[in-house]
Formats: structure tokens, C-alpha cells, sequence
């Protein structure tokens, strides 16, 4: 066994909100199993494809357990980051949802072009792309 990263969970307290905003964010589509408050997260045909770097993985939605995280406070376990082609437009297109900003669109030299957002939980994800503001491409150049 490889020890990759094969599946995320989002922790909701409302998850047909998040299904909302993810869906019309990035286009995921979201099923729910049964009865159960719990959503299987299905990002697009190339991922769960096994072989390859840059596939993504699927993953699911389920209902919060808690409070949820409160404004300013740190992340509190892990975040997923997707790989976009546009993180300035997401971005924006995140707040206009809902969301929040967590960290505005920044260059990270040697890595790309990146920017986190709260979704409208608080949940904390990250944007990101090789592509700079410059339009040079930092990662597998």
C-alpha cells in the first residue's frame, strides 16, 4: 500500500447549503446514501483514477457533529485544496457564493498561484494553480 490520500470529508452543519455552494463553485455533484446524512462528493471524471499524478479523489459530505468553527479561529484538522485553472475568478466567485476570504489570491514563488476560502460553515479549502499572475507557470515548469 502506497499510503495515498483516497478520499476528504466536509462537516456540515447545513449540507444541503454546502452542496449548493461546492456544487456551483466547482461543479461537484453530490448523492446521498439512503436515509443516512452523509453525501458521496463526485469531483469530476478524472478522479479516483488510479495511476497517475494529478488525479484527484472523490469524497463525501456529512452532517457536523458540533458547532461549527467560529470566525478567525484556527483550522481545526485538515483542509483539502483543489487544483483550478482560474484561482483569482473561484476566488470571487466563492465570496459572491457565501463564502469568506481566508487568504486573498497571492504568488507563492516555486508553487503557483494560491488563495483559501471559508465556505459558508466555516469550513477552511484552498484554490490553487501552477499558473502565477504573471502568467509564468511555477510548479512543472
Amino acid at each position: 500500500m502506497s499510503n495515498l490520500v483516497v478520499h476528504f470529508e466536509i462537516h456540515g452543519s447545513d449540507p444541503a447549503r454546502l452542496a449548493d455552494y461546492y456544487g456551483r463553485l466547482l461543479g461537484w455533484s453530490f448523492q446521498q446514501f439512503g436515509d443516512m446524512p452523509y453525501w458521496s462528493i463526485d469531483t469530476g471524471e478524472e478522479a479516483g483514477r488510479q495511476g497517475g499524478v494529478g488525479h484527484g479523489i472523490n469524497g463525501g459530505l456529512t452532517q457536523r457533529q458540533g458547532p461549527r468553527p467560529e470566525a478567525g479561529s484556527p483550522v481545526n484538522g485538515a483542509n483539502i485544496v483543489v487544483a483550478v485553472d482560474d484561482v483569482d475568478g473561484l476566488h470571487a466567485r466563492g465570496l459572491e457564493l457565501g463564502g469568506t476570504d481566508a487568504l486573498a489570491p497571492a504568488d507563492m514563488p516555486g508553487v503557483g498561484r494560491i488563495a483559501y476560502l471559508n465556505d459558508p460553515d466555516g469550513n477552511v479549502f484552498g484554490l490553487i494553480s501552477p499558473v502565477m499572475s504573471d502568467g509564468t507557470t511555477a510548479m512543472g515548469s
